[in-house]
């Protein structure tokens, strides 16, 4: 920055200069600190002092906006869990999306179990950060990377144990913004049961039959005939241990069974519901119309085909 003395004989007017590589707007301010009454030349452009009171505002109102944007441009954004029983010794899945960012470096996804001083998993700009893992959750735990970018954050949980129940929180930060879900996980054991005929000279006998149940479950039967009546039953349930001392081995004996009728046997505990179904002709068996999981595992499961289509 550079003044020049005013010539003799052309007023009191003051010319400041400054070089062409000084950034505008604070070498326009020093200059105007400097310079009091004169006009200033930059590359050309011409600053009357009046015009200095216009250019402060500006920078105000630039810096308002500047953070103004910057407090607004973070808010809070959707974050939704939804879960299914977890089976022992299986993969389970805790549900959780948010709203899809397509910066992936800026994608922060964080699992937490309450009670639990470590993280249960982290996800961080493409990658997974594992530094801060609780040693419970060490090797067993997975987000869907490739999913991330859609707004998947749900996160695969390997051999769940029984003491992996709790509660969890999904937490998301995202170029938009931040957002926390929380669920509760159960955890037990389920199985499909199986049902076939033991035929006897006494009479045909219907066993239903499921390897693994934790906690003990019920059982009942359902049984209707081809025009729709309910038949009377009476059945010999018992629970056996397995071997690993946590899950019951469940039989079930139907007996004095009829022809031209369909039999379900239905097993339940808190967390699950099962049921296996056969249909008997005369004194031979049919395969099962349906055997499968029941309502309450294939409601949750349903949800969550519907909300995470990946799964299928």
């Amino acid at each position: 920055m550079s003044s020049s003395k005013p010539d003799e004989g052309r007023g009191s007017t003051e010319v400041c200069h400054f070089p062409a590589s000084t950034s505008f707007l604070p070498a326009a301010l020093w200059t105007h600190a400097r310079c009091k009454g004169g006009r200033l030349h930059g590359n050309g452009v011409f600053f009357s002092p009046n015009s200095m009171t216009t250019v402060i505002i500006i920078l105000a109102a630039v810096i308002a906006l500047i953070i103004g944007f910057g407090i607004s441009g973070k808010r809070s954004i959707n974050v939704t869990t939804l879960t299914s029983p977890g089976n022992i010794g299986q993969s389970g899945l805790l549900g959780c999306t948010f709203e899809p960012d397509i910066w992936m470096s800026s994608i922060v996804i964080q699992w937490a179990k309450v009670g639990v001083a470590g993280l249960v998993h982290e996800f961080r700009g493409g990658k997974d950060h594992l530094q801060e893992q609780d040693v419970a959750f060490q090797g067993r735990t997975a987000v869907f990377a490739d999913q991330v970018i859609g707004g998947n954050a749900s996160l695969e949980l390997r051999e769940v144990q029984l003491s992996d129940a709790g509660t969890y929180r999904c937490s998301v930060t995202t170029s938009r913004g931040s957002g926390v879900a929380v669920l509760r996980y159960q955890t037990g054991a389920f199985s499909t049961p199986k049902v076939h005929v033991q035929p006897s000279s006494s009479g045909d006998t219907l066993h239903c039959e499921a390897p693994r149940w934790f906690p003990r479950p019920t059982v009942h039967w359902m049984a209707h005939s081809n025009t729709g009546k309910c038949l009377p039953h009476a059945a010999n349930t018992s629970y056996q241990l397995n071997s690993e001392n946590v899950t019951l081995k469940v039989v079930s004996f139907l007996h004095n069974i009829t022809a031209n009728a369909t039999y379900t046997c239905v097993i339940e505990n808190s967390i699950a519901k099962a049921t296996g179904n056969i249909k008997v002709t005369g004194r031979a068996q049919q395969h099962p119309v349906t055997m499968g999981t029941g309502q309450c595992v294939c409601v949750h499961w349903g949800l969550l085909q519907y909300l995470f289509p990946f799964l299928n």
